[in-house]
């Protein structure tokens, strides 16, 4: 599996905020990013559990609105809302912790569709002070990215796939990449640059399985 790596990180921008959500406080992610289809064939992509499974994850459940759905060996969770081709709302749980996403289609005007991708969580400062916003954001780029190789070359990825691309020396390169981008969003959020740049640094470690330097001894 062959990525242009640098053309698919710059393909999203990235927002990193904070909010209160079910009256606490949440940290809140968004990437958007343009898909050169339909926003009817871009949502079928998002929903259809024939197509989600070349791109994402194996799904299972009742996909409908007010139905269950379990992503393979990840996130389950409840579709909340469902507005076909525009708007899809969906609870995210993993590890006994519940989060929010929610998916949003426009046209957009330079041609093609734009996809808007929030993801709200109730997360501790600690945690957050250690892996910032690309904890989730690495992943949900790693989502776009493969489909957007669905979508332009109709390609089907599997986890096994996925997971040797990862550990290769693009995949890694990806991860850096992506790790550094949620940086600078976080940076742009007002995180100070020092503190934003080691949680990049640790959520590249994580996902690559590699440790980092300042911290192994």
């Amino acid at each position: 599996m062959t990525m242009d790596v640098t053309r698919l990180i710059g393909a999203v921008t990235r927002e990193v905020s904070s909010r209160e959500h079910d009256g606490r406080p949440a940290r809140v992610v968004v990437a958007t990013r343009t898909y050169d289809t339909t926003s009817d064939d871009l949502w079928d992509a998002l929903t259809d559990a024939q197509r989600i499974p070349r791109w994402l994850l194996p799904i299972s459940g009742d996909l409908r609105l007010g139905g269950r759905y379990q992503l393979e060996g990840n996130a389950g969770g409840e579709i909340t809302a469902c507005n076909p081709p525009r708007h899809l709302a969906v609870t995210w749980r993993m590890q006994e912790e519940v989060s929010w996403v929610t998916v949003d289609l426009s046209e957009d005007p330079a041609g093609g569709t734009l996809l808007r991708l929030e993801h709200v969580a109730h997360v501790s400062d600690d945690w957050w002070d250690r892996f910032g916003p690309g904890a989730v954001g690495v992943g949900w780029d790693q989502a776009l990215s493969g489909l957007d190789q669905h979508l332009t070359t109709n390609a089907s990825s599997s986890p096994e796939t996925a997971t040797e691309w990862l550990s290769s020396e693009q995949g890694k390169r990806f991860v850096r990449e992506s790790s550094d981008a949620w940086g600078d969003a976080s940076m742009a959020s007002g995180t100070a640059t020092d503190l934003a740049r080691a949680a990049a640094e640790r959520t590249r470690a994580f996902y690559t399985g590699e440790t980092v330097e300042s911290e192994d001894g």
